[in-house]
């Protein structure tokens, strides 16, 4: 039976495929650590109380990224080279979704608009993010290779959601409501659109690396389109909703470390 649990089971039994998986991870890991320490450095002066906890969100990508690679270095991998059409970050940058990359190269400090703009963007990918991590936390929160870096992760994403929530209801409380609704309701659409396109880009690597016969990948094909449908007729709006999240001040204090993993 082709279920959530076996196909990443597959992935993780065949050395090629989890070495692709990992790279990709940490390949986009990275590029979010990155990010966020330039954001918390530009943090403009009237926010700048925000500039910890934006440290501790890209402290947090970070250490992801370096679980990925221990995890590979565990199994005695080397990471790949992440095919283009599989960097689902680079992909989101390129099509605005995110502070671009030459702006953050700047070392002119953002504006409040800037911070409105980042917090928007990453409830609509930290959605993604928390799903995703609690799939595998669901499947393999107890598999003795990864699970230790799945709980840990997991319970990151679902800080990093927390705290865009309760950031963004704050903005909203300012006078910022009705441009953070604006923003949330164009990058969700956006991002549903660039994860379907990854997402079958990815099967598409792992199909060949795996051998998997052509009906099978039809059939994860029409899955994800399946899953674009849904997400496009109205799944999108659970990405947009803003609500008090029960993790109050989710980023307030320093990062975690993992020194089982790096």
């Amino acid at each position: 039976m082709l279920s959530a649990k076996s196909l990443f089971q597959e992935i993780l039994d065949n050395d090629e495929s989890f070495r692709l998986f990992c790279s990709i991870a940490a390949s986009g890991e990275a590029q979010g650590g990155w990010e966020n320490g330039r954001i918390a450095a530009l943090v403009p002066e009237s926010e700048r109380d925000l500039a910890p906890k934006v440290a501790r969100h890209g402290a947090d990508e970070d250490k992801h990224g370096r679980i990925f690679n221990a995890l590979l270095k565990k199994r005695g991998l080397e990471p790949v080279e992440v095919p283009h059409e599989t960097d689902y970050t680079m992909l989101l940058e390129k099509h605005g979704i995110g502070l671009a990359h030459e702006q953050l190269k700047r070392d002119q400090p953002l504006t409040v608009q800037d911070i409105v703009t980042y917090l928007a963007h990453s409830r609509v990918t930290e959605q993604r993010a928390s799903e995703q991590m609690e799939l595998l936390r669901k499947h393999f929160s107890d598999h003795p290779d990864i699970g230790r870096a799945v709980r840990m992760i997991s319970s990151d994403e679902d800080n990093h959601l927390a705290y865009c929530h309760e950031e963004l209801l704050r903005f909203a409380r300012a006078g910022h409501g009705r441009t953070i609704q604006r923003i949330l309701r164009e990058s969700a659409l956006a991002e549903i659109r660039i994860y379907r396109d990854v997402s079958l880009a990815v099967m598409d690597h792992m199909g060949r690396i795996l051998g998997w016969p052509r009906a099978k990948a039809a059939l994860l094909a029409a899955g994800i389109h399946a899953v674009y449908v849904y997400e496009r007729l109205g799944g999108w709006r659970r990405m947009v909703s803003l609500k008090m999240p029960e993790r109050r001040n989710a980023l307030g204090g320093p990062a975690t470390s993992a020194p089982e993993f790096a």
